[in-house]
């Protein structure tokens, strides 16, 4: 999502994923961001947000009218109960999420270094409407891996505490590190634009002064017409068009 929308947030639908995991629940791949604050407002079926972060293990149901955030370094999984949960996400900081500000809960040997992680998480077909059964086995197997990595974590947090999770932060940390200049620049065009604006615009409203009123513009977000495989499910997300 272009980083004009409002906050400089990012906008998706997402059904999640009815694949079973190994535990018998269906869902998509656990994982955190490392920068950006997500939220889950919910539309339609029922579900559950597994979390492990300050607290240590929570579960959060999701319905309809439910909305739910959490910070980076929260480990998230979304659980579809009835098979037909969807999302509307929003994310923090526009732009982050797509250059990597979210690392999968893979088994440590997959995060020994950038290009490890790289090769467990790439899928080599997005296009979730293709009909490919190519597409949807890496997608199952990039989930299953993920929750592999996951329940070991939940089980050392349950056991040991929320400090159980400074290994797999330290690990996401470094294997993100060399990608922080890019986010600055798109935090610089996004969300810190967007907050300067709005200092100005304070300024000048304090002076009386209205002239960027005149400048009002009506803008007008058009749904892609396919879904990719994410993480938690099959996105659609939206491009922006002067109206």
């Amino acid at each position: 999502m272009a980083s004009t929308f409002p906050g400089a947030t990012g906008l998706s639908e997402v059904g999640i994923y009815d694949w079973p995991g190994a535990d018998g629940a269906a869902g998509g791949s656990p994982h955190m961001h490392t920068a950006s604050t997500e939220a889950y407002v919910v539309l339609e079926g029922s579900g559950r947000m597994e979390t492990l972060d300050s607290r240590g293990f929570t579960s959060s149901p999701l319905v309809p009218g439910v909305v739910l955030w959490f910070t980076p370094g929260t480990v998230h999984r979304a659980i579809n109960d009835s098979g037909d949960l969807k999302v509307l996400v929003v994310m923090q900081n526009a732009g982050l999420p797509e250059h990597g500000d979210a690392v999968m809960t893979f088994p440590k040997e997959h995060l020994r270094d950038a290009e490890t992680y790289r090769r467990a998480a790439a899928l080599e077909h997005k296009d979730a409407d293709a009909g490919l059964a190519a597409g949807e086995e890496a997608a199952r197997r990039r989930r299953d891996l993920a929750l592999e990595g996951y329940f070991a974590l939940k089980e050392a947090v349950l056991k040991f505490g929320p400090g159980a999770l400074a290994e797999f932060h330290a690990r996401a940390a470094t294997l993100v590190a060399s990608k922080t200049g890019t986010w600055a620049e798109l935090l610089a065009a996004g969300a810190a634009k967007q907050a300067e604006t709005t200092r100005q615009q304070l300024q000048s409203l304090d002076a009386a002064e209205t002239f960027y009123l005149s400048k009002a513009s009506t803008t007008m977000g058009k749904r892609e017409s396919r879904r990719i495989y994410g993480m938690c499910g099959r996105i659609q997300t939206w491009e922006l068009s002067d109206n």
